[in-house]
């Protein structure tokens, strides 16, 4: 995951952003290397959700500019970023209830692809397998959390952003989430993780951001933060 001398994968450049009328990101600066895992950090209400949707042009913002591999996407749609390579995994499980675990892994695939997806699902998070015919509202919290990650590996996507992906889940779910983003990184996909669980984002990631009221207060190594005051103030709790 060496990331000299290469050109970004993400990189936000003065973006300010909220919704509608209110501003909840002011002058973001913030680059996610090709091949590199990032941390994105700090409280909640912090923005961090906000700078997710907007990388993936669920917001668009209201000034500044968001590049994908050196390409201006700031006006693209969601759709054709996802078409580039950027996969969004956002906060709450993403995935549809009603659906059974098969459907919902076919729909992540191109068309023609079905197959294929649903075997790399299994792949990733083998207990899919053993529930393709089940309405995914009736699995487990952590079940549903494994579905909506396993977009993650159907879809090869260059670049994932991932928004609490742990969130609720049992401590032996949440190593397999980890685990499971350890081994995508491994592939050569960056990824730019946001986590309640502040020492295991760090221990993947090799740089970090902090961010609070919409604005980065840290920008460094995972080792510069965790020896910073900054980790205490804004992390210590959490972590």
């Amino acid at each position: 995951m060496n990331s000299i001398n290469t050109s970004p994968a993400i990189e936000l450049r003065d973006v300010t952003s909220g919704y509608g009328t209110t501003t909840i990101l002011r002058n973001i600066n913030l680059v996610v290397d090709q091949g590199s895992v990032t941390a994105l950090l700090g409280p909640n209400g912090a923005g961090k959700s906000t700078l997710l949707k907007t990388i993936s042009g669920l917001i668009r913002p209201t000034s500044g500019q968001v590049t994908f591999e050196n390409s201006d996407i700031t006006a693209l749609s969601p759709n054709k970023r996802a078409a580039l390579g950027l996969c969004h995994i956002p906060e709450g499980r993403g995935v549809f209830t009603s659906m059974t675990v098969r459907e919902n892994l076919a729909l992540q695939a191109k068309s023609g692809h079905e197959a294929e997806a649903i075997e790399k699902g299994i792949e990733a998070f083998p207990i899919l397998g053993q529930r393709l015919a089940q309405k995914v509202g009736t699995m487990s919290g952590g079940q549903q959390q494994m579905l909506s990650m396993a977009r993650a590996y159907t879809q090869n996507p260059k670049v994932i952003l991932v928004d609490e992906g742990s969130l609720g889940l049992a401590p032996i779910v949440v190593d397999e989430i980890f685990e499971f983003l350890a081994t995508v990184a491994s592939k050569g996909a960056s990824l730019l993780i946001v986590d309640q669980f502040v020492a295991r984002a760090l221990a993947l990631a090799t740089r970090a951001y902090v961010m609070t009221r919409g604005e980065i207060v840290f920008n460094g190594t995972s080792k510069e933060l965790q020896n910073s005051d900054v980790f205490d103030r804004y992390l210590g709790s959490n972590a």
